[in-house]
C-alpha cells in the first residue's frame, strides 16, 4: 500500500454540543481567548449565545470580527497583532470557512511572526499555533477538521493555500442547530462546496481506504439532504445530516486532498472575490467532463453514491452523472456559468496560470496545463 498520512482534531459532534466550549478551553488552560468571528455571525445571535457561556464560566476574552468572505491577509495580521497585544492564550473561531481559516491565520502569524502570504504552500509552518477551538456554523467549508486555510493576498489578488498538519484545530464542536441562520444562498453555497470536497477527495490521487469510505458517504447524505435544507431551514434531520456530510467530507479532504476544481476556484475567487461554494458548483460539472477518462470507475462510484443506477455502463456514466450535478445546482438556485459576473477573456491567462500553480492541483487524477484550465473557463465566460 502507498503511504499516507490521516489527522483530524477532536470531533465533539452533536445536540447542544456548543454548550461545551467553555469545558474545552478549560481544557486548554485558557487566561484569556480571542474569539474570532464576523458580523454575520454577531447578527445570528450565535456570539451572545458563546459569550454567556464564556461569561458564566469566568472566562476572560475579546471579540475579534473583522472578517469579510474570503478573508484577507490584512485581517489575518491585524488579529494576531490583537491577539499578541491582548496577551491572548486561545483562539475560538465561531462562524464559516473565512472565520475559521481566518482564525487559523492568525494562529500561525502570532506564533511565527510573518506575514501570513509567506507561509503559501505545504509545510511551510515551523512553530505550531496556539490552541485552537472551532464552532462551525455552516455546512460547507469543514475548515474546522481539515489541515488548509485559503486567505486573499491582497496585493496579488491570488487566493493563496496554506496546507500543514499544524492548521488542524484542536477542537471541533459541531451543532448542527448554528446552521439554522444560514440564508438559502448560503446554505446552497456551502452545501455544494461540502458536494465538490467529497468528490474531489474520492477521485484524488492521494485518496485512500480511510478517505475513500468518507468521502462516499459524503455524498450520500449531501445529495439527499441539501435541497431540503435550503428549502426548509429548521429541517433539523436536514440540517444535521447536513452538517454530517460537511464533516465526513472534510476528513476525506483534509487527508487526500483536492483536485481542479478548487484549484480553479481559488483562482477565480481570488482575482475577482467570488463566492467560493458557487465557484465551485458551476466548475464541478465541467471539471468532471475534463477528468473522467482518468478514473471512470471511481467517478460510477460518485455517480452510484448520488442515487444513480449501478448498473450503467460507464460510458454513460459521464452523461448522466454531469446531468444530475446540473439538476442539483439548478433546484437550489445556483448559475450554470459565470456570465453575470461579467469575466474578460483577457483575465483568463492569469487566472488559469494561478489555477495551474495552485497546490490543489497536484492531487487531481488527470494532469492538467494552463491551456486545459482556460479552455473550461472560456465554456463559462460565455
Amino acid at each position: 500500500m502507498d503511504l499516507r498520512k490521516y489527522k483530524v482534531p477532536e470531533i465533539v459532534y452533536g445536540d447542544k454540543s456548543i454548550e461545551l466550549v467553555a469545558k474545552y478551553a478549560k481544557n486548554y488552560n485558557a487566561e484569556k481567548i480571542m474569539v474570532v468571528t464576523d458580523q454575520g455571525v454577531i447578527d445570528a445571535g450565535w456570539i451572545k449565545v458563546i459569550e454567556d457561556i464564556l461569561n458564566d464560566n469566568y472566562l476572560k476574552y475579546i471579540i475579534y470580527k473583522n472578517v469579510t468572505p474570503n478573508p484577507k491577509d490584512y485581517e489575518v495580521n491585524e488579529g494576531a497583532q490583537s491577539y499578541i497585544q491582548e496577551k491572548c492564550n486561545l483562539l475560538i473561531a465561531v462562524g464559516g470557512g473565512s472565520v475559521l481559516d481566518c482564525a487559523k491565520g492568525i494562529g500561525i502569524v502570532c506564533t511565527n511572526k510573518k506575514d501570513i502570504n509567506e507561509f503559501e504552500g505545504v509545510d511551510n509552518i515551523r512553530i505550531p499555533m496556539p490552541p485552537l477551538i472551532c464552532v462551525p456554523t455552516t455546512a460547507g467549508s469543514a475548515a474546522d477538521i481539515s489541515q488548509f486555510a485559503i486567505i486573499l493576498n491582497t496585493p496579488k489578488r491570488k487566493k493563496i493555500a496554506i496546507i500543514s498538519k499544524a492548521l488542524v484545530p484542536d477542537v471541533s464542536i459541531i451543532d448542527g442547530i448554528t446552521t439554522t441562520t444560514m440564508s438559502k444562498e448560503l446554505t446552497a453555497n456551502t452545501g455544494m462546496d461540502a458536494l465538490v470536497h467529497s468528490i474531489e477527495a474520492y477521485v484524488s490521487n492521494a485518496s485512500s481506504l480511510l478517505t475513500n469510505i468518507h468521502a462516499l458517504e459524503a455524498i450520500n447524505l449531501i445529495n439527499n439532504n441539501l435541497i431540503n435544507a435550503v428549502n426548509e431551514p429548521y429541517n433539523m434531520m436536514a440540517r444535521n445530516n447536513m452538517m454530517m456530510g460537511c464533516t465526513l467530507a472534510g476528513i476525506a479532504f483534509s487527508n487526500a486532498s483536492l483536485g481542479i476544481v478548487h484549484a480553479m476556484a481559488h483562482s477565480l475567487g481570488g482575482l475577482k472575490d467570488l463566492p467560493h461554494g458557487e465557484c465551485n458548483a458551476i466548475l464541478l460539472e465541467h471539471c468532471i467532463d475534463f477528468n473522467f477518462e482518468s478514473c471512470p470507475d471511481k467517478y460510477k462510484d460518485v455517480y452510484i453514491a448520488m442515487g444513480g443506477d449501478p448498473s450503467m455502463e460507464s460510458s454513460e456514466v459521464k452523461k448522466h452523472l454531469t446531468e444530475k450535478i446540473n439538476q442539483l445546482s439548478n433546484s437550489i438556485g445556483i448559475a450554470d456559468s459565470f456570465e453575470h459576473y461579467h469575466i474578460q477573456h483577457h483575465e483568463l491567462e492569469e487566472i488559469a496560470i494561478n489555477a495551474y500553480n495552485d497546490p490543489c492541483i497536484v492531487t487531481n487524477p488527470r494532469n492538467a496545463e494552463v491551456e486545459d484550465i482556460k479552455m473550461i473557463f472560456e465554456k463559462l465566460i460565455k
